[in-house]
């Protein structure tokens, strides 16, 4: 299906998923998880993200207060062999992440937390990169950030961003859209 560049159109109408199964194979560009809370859009996420090809992160980075953003990074690189170091340069500058980069997680705000997780995510060259409310928590300038970085890579060839919220961005470019049914609605 050929990839819709008009930001006002989901391109393909939603499906319910009743497993992980209906969502692979997955392909390439971007592909909308959506549904009310509850529903599961983590929990399809974190299973994907068990998989070898795939990336998942809880973007609060728990377990991460004592590191300071570049242990973070570093600790990913060891299980991205595709890490791409530029990308996470840009996106440090992008993101205006210079100022946190020698203080602990700790010390930073959601947000900021948030945006050191979505570096190591879209910097890790994973095959499917899996981003759990990635605009949540961000200012508008960092969403931006991240909702043009999407639409850029919205016809990668061979690399999928799997993205979960309540409702599919309108201005991306969607190659599937999939949304989540509580059980027998």
């Amino acid at each position: 299906m050929p990839i819709n560049r008009d930001p006002i159109t989901v391109v393909a109408p939603p499906r319910t998923m009743t497993s992980l199964a209906d969502l692979l194979p997955l392909p390439p560009g971007l592909v909308a998880v959506t549904g009310d809370e509850g529903v599961g859009k983590t929990t399809l996420l974190r299973r994907l993200g068990e998989n070898s090809f795939a990336l998942w992160l809880d973007l609060s980075l728990p377990g991460h207060d004592d590191q300071t953003p570049e242990q973070v990074w570093d600790s990913l690189k060891l299980r991205c062999p595709h890490w791409n170091t530029q990308l996470q340069q840009d996106l440090i500058e992008a993101l205006h992440l210079h100022p946190h980069l020698g203080k602990k997680l700790f010390m930073l705000s959601t947000g900021s937390r948030r945006k050191i997780a979505l570096v190591g995510l879209l910097a890790s060259g994973a095959t499917a990169t899996c981003l759990d409310q990635p605009f949540a928590a961000l200012d508008a300038a960092s969403a931006r950030v991240i909702r043009e970085f999407l639409y850029d890579m919205a016809d990668h060839p061979t690399r999928t961003w799997v993205v979960a919220d309540y409702e599919a961005d309108a201005r991306l470019p969607w190659r599937r859209h999939v949304a989540l049914r509580p059980p027998g609605d």
